[in-house]
């Protein structure tokens, strides 16, 4: 049986003759990417939706966390906490819908397939590069903390450029499993990490100043700041991009609400208690990420329990980016199911070849931190919040004014794509700004970047 692959009525833009190349492409993967795994080597639909939800999490939640502190001491106490509620949100609502997506087209494994959807193969080749782009650069960040982390523990013991290449080695051996249900195993070592790390910076921080410190509700601040500073927030929730890849490998996608409620209830939770918390005891002084504000030995100690967190954070996003290439590379064949040299081998290679690119970012591009907010602005605002309206939009194409609910619903899908529109803008504007007024950087430093 084929995917039902018509809306209900055609939008004006598409096109009849990429929608009968996209039927063609469907039938011949039976439903979903990895088809009948019945007699198959390796398995990829085994992934139960606890696992799937704590891969999100480990995706999702990591020293990011420690960034929120600052937010709320640059815009104030109450707007910090109702963004973080607010966006928290929209992005439990746009997770749903792309569910929603996934089970209208079962064959959808990434953005790119969901770009092919939209708009034929222009829209598989443009969003599958700003997937990559996504997850590269992800993984480069994480590299730059894993550097970041070994030169506190070690009091910059030897060249940056060392902790690096040891970042990579360490992050490429853990990204080698084909699927998700091995990695999410990492998943677990990554929560509890996480967990332990910004309990540890809080008690430090409440230890310090037992008493708390002045709390602002609001604070007056221009618009560049303010932006940069919400930027976090909305950075905190920006996983949307590898949540296909990750569906893909569930025994039932329609367990994915359930996965998704798992993640959003801890990631709202922890955000808010972390920031308020945090704020309460380091005050309008608190660093980023708010590590930075304990002492240097607590520093040690937090950094060193949160290297499973900083790792294991990158290594998710490997995996869902070189399976997109993989299943691109053996397209129409059983290969990606077997155990021999040429698909193990080209998985091995796949995967080196994303970390070496990201070793070679995150070491080579000047600016490292406002191009990553960069890239976010432009890829992660629509990932997460405008295109998966967007699918809405597409999937009740000519229902929008059939009943006052689905008016409701167009009205707020509208709102989303509105939203990914200003964190765009301005986003390009901060960020731009930034690198203007920072513009210098060694690349392949040794100099310490703690």
């Amino acid at each position: 049986m084929s995917a039902d692959l018509t809306p209900v009525n055609d939008p004006p833009w598409h096109d009849q003759d990429e929608e009968k190349d996209l039927k063609e492409h469907v039938d011949l993967t039976a439903q979903d990417a990895f088809g009948n795994e019945e007699e198959a080597e390796v398995k990829y639909k085994v992934l139960s939706w606890w696992k799937c939800g704590l891969l999100m999490v480990a995706e999702t939640i990591s020293l990011g966390v420690l960034s929120l502190p600052a937010v709320v001491a640059t815009i104030g106490l109450v707007p910090a906490l109702i963004i973080l509620a607010g966006i928290g949100a929209i992005a439990t609502y746009t997770g749903y819908l792309m569910g929603q997506f996934k089970l209208r087209y079962p064959f959808v494994t990434s953005m790119a397939d969901a770009g092919e959807v939209l708009l034929g193969r222009f829209g598989r080749e443009l969003f599958g590069i700003a997937q990559l782009l996504f997850f590269i650069f992800f993984m480069a960040s994480h590299l730059v903390t894993f550097s970041v982390a070994f030169n506190v523990l070690t009091g910059h013991g030897t060249c940056t450029i060392v902790f690096v290449v040891v970042g990579l080695v360490i992050s490429f051996i853990c990204s080698l499993p084909r699927t998700l249900n091995n990695v999410s195993w990492l998943s677990i070592a990554s929560f509890t990490s996480v967990t332990a790390a910004v309990i540890i910076c809080m008690i430090s921080l409440g230890v310090q100043h037992p008493g708390g410190m002045p709390i602002k509700a609001t604070v007056q601040t221009d618009l560049v700041t303010a932006f940069t500073a919400v930027n976090n927030i909305v950075f905190a929730y920006i996983g949307h991009v590898a949540w296909f890849g990750i569906m893909a490998e569930l025994k039932d996608p329609r367990d994915f609400t359930k996965a998704l409620t798992l993640l959003q209830v801890l990631d709202i939770t922890i955000y808010i208690i972390v920031a308020a918390v945090t704020y309460n005891y380091a005050g309008s002084g608190v660093g980023s990420p708010a590590l930075s504000s304990t002492s240097p030995v607590m520093q040690k100690v937090a950094y060193g329990i949160a290297l499973p967190t900083i790792i294991i954070a990158g290594v998710i996003f490997c995996p869902v980016g070189s399976k997109y290439i993989y299943l691109r590379v053996f397209a129409g064949t059983d290969r990606v199911h077997k155990r021999d040299f040429i698909a193990t081998g080209s998985w091995i290679v796949i995967n080196l070849g994303m970390w070496i690119i990201a070793w070679i970012i995150a070491e080579a591009v000047p600016v490292f931190d406002n191009l990553l907010s960069l890239i976010s602005s432009i890829f992660g605002s629509w990932f997460s919040f405008g295109i998966p309206a967007i699918f809405w939009l597409y999937m009740y194409y000519g229902e929008y004014t059939s009943s006052w609910k689905k008016m409701l619903i167009t009205l707020v899908n509208l709102g989303c794509i509105g939203i990914a529109g200003v964190i765009c803008g301005l986003g390009l504007y901060a960020s731009g700004k930034a690198i203007h007024d920072n513009p210098s950087s060694e690349s392949f430093s040794c100099k310490n970047n703690a």
